[in-house]
């Protein structure tokens, strides 16, 4: 059986591809496993500081593959909410990955790859990409990947989609916040390239730690800590190495350290 991943190291950047074009990139047991574990390892790598997730064929990912489906459909309660948690453990670590992650969305996503797209920091699409949240159409609810979705597109529009299941189009999902650009197949490549570029100038800390900061921010009930909290955070960064060489750097009028000459 043909691997359903490949991870490949350009310099910084990590491209990881989903490379079942014969099922539209479908989840299955195997591909959530390879996926989490192989995100983990970039997560950890310190030489990596940008990731790409891209996919290989005519779709991004259909979702759950149907014998998977059919299987978790003859499966215990037990056996089906363990299998959820695996679902669950590969959204969260990707979401939650200490690097600025891209989705390079090149054809459909559907169910679970719609998100992966919310998961990513940034998503960029080419106009020939349909969108859907299709699990109504089932009788289920897309439950694992809602947070990630509903961070993305906010909570009105998620009470559409989820409760329709109906397809929408590249234009609509950039409307929505799903994605950030739309461009030209022929241009999707050079759109993620300009996004690895910028992310690559920018210092390594606080690249990795802008989700971070959105999400804590996110999270805050309490004005007064919340303002603690981040002044914390300014503090901490300003006397890093990091800090410190990139305000050197912008007094100096030269480029800092972490920009290769």
């Amino acid at each position: 059986m043909p691997p359903s991943l490949q991870t490949r190291l350009e310099g910084a950047v990590a491209r990881l591809r989903l490379t079942r074009p014969a099922v539209h990139n479908a989840f299955d047991a195997g591909l959530i496993a390879d996926l989490t574990a192989a995100l983990a390892a970039i997560g950890a790598d310190p030489g990596v500081r940008v990731l790409v997730l891209e996919a290989e064929g005519p779709s991004f990912s259909a979702g759950a593959d149907l014998n998977w489906m059919r299987g978790m459909a003859a499966a215990s309660e037990a056996d089906n909410r363990e299998d959820s948690l695996a679902l669950a453990r590969l959204m969260r670590t990707l979401d939650a990955l200490p690097k600025p992650t891209i989705a390079r969305v090149q054809g459909a996503a559907f169910g679970g790859g719609v998100g992966l797209v919310a998961c990513c920091d940034i998503a960029i699409g080419v106009p020939e990409a349909k969108f859907g949240l299709t699990e109504s159409k089932l009788g289920l609810l897309p439950a694992v990947i809602s947070p990630y979705v509903i961070a993305a597109i906010g909570a009105r529009q998620a009470r559409r989609w989820f409760a329709t299941a109906e397809l929408f189009d590249a234009a609509e999902a950039h409307r929505i916040g799903l994605l950030h650009q739309v461009v030209a197949a022929d241009q999707l490549d050079a759109a993620v390239q300009r996004q690895v570029d910028l992310l690559l100038k920018a210092g390594p800390v606080a690249s990795a730690s802008a989700k971070a900061l959105v999400r804590s921010v996110g999270a805050h009930a309490d004005g007064a800590r919340h303002d603690a909290d981040n002044a914390a955070l300014i503090a901490r960064l300003r006397v890093s190495p990091e800090g410190q060489e990139g305000l050197a750097a912008f007094l100096d009028k030269r480029k800092p350290a972490w920009i290769a000459e």
